[in-house]
């Protein structure tokens, strides 16, 4: 089994920053692909951002240029540096792990909301 656990969710004013965090932990024997998903209200879960185990990135169009992923490969760890929040990035964001074959385990999700 693996586990995965997001932090550092919260309230940002529009144009402001949030650093997500994600801890893997359990059956991981390699370094596995991660990355992060968003839904918000009403939508269906989008890609933001995912990393490769050689740090090789690929984002989501509406993210480009203001978030930054990168990871912690001793540590099994993810992060998301989001810069210049807008309100339209309020939503649940989501940790993913790929486990061979083609598992994906998800975390829980952390709430982020952007608003005045």
């Amino acid at each position: 089994q693996v586990q995965l656990a997001e932090s550092g969710g919260g309230l940002a004013q529009p144009g402001g920053s949030l650093r997500l965090s994600c801890a893997a932990s359990g059956r991981i024997f390699s370094i596995r692909p991660m990355g992060w998903y968003r839904q918000a209200p009403g939508k269906q879960r989008e890609l933001v951002a995912t990393i490769s185990r050689s740090h090789v990135t690929n984002y989501g169009d509406s993210v480009k240029g203001r978030f930054t992923i990168s990871r912690n490969n001793v540590d099994n760890m993810v992060y998301l540096q989001m810069n210049s929040l807008q309100p339209e990035d309020t939503a649940v964001y989501y940790c993913k792990i790929t486990m061979p074959p083609s598992q994906d385990y998800w975390g829980q999700g952390t709430q982020v909301t952007v608003s005045s």
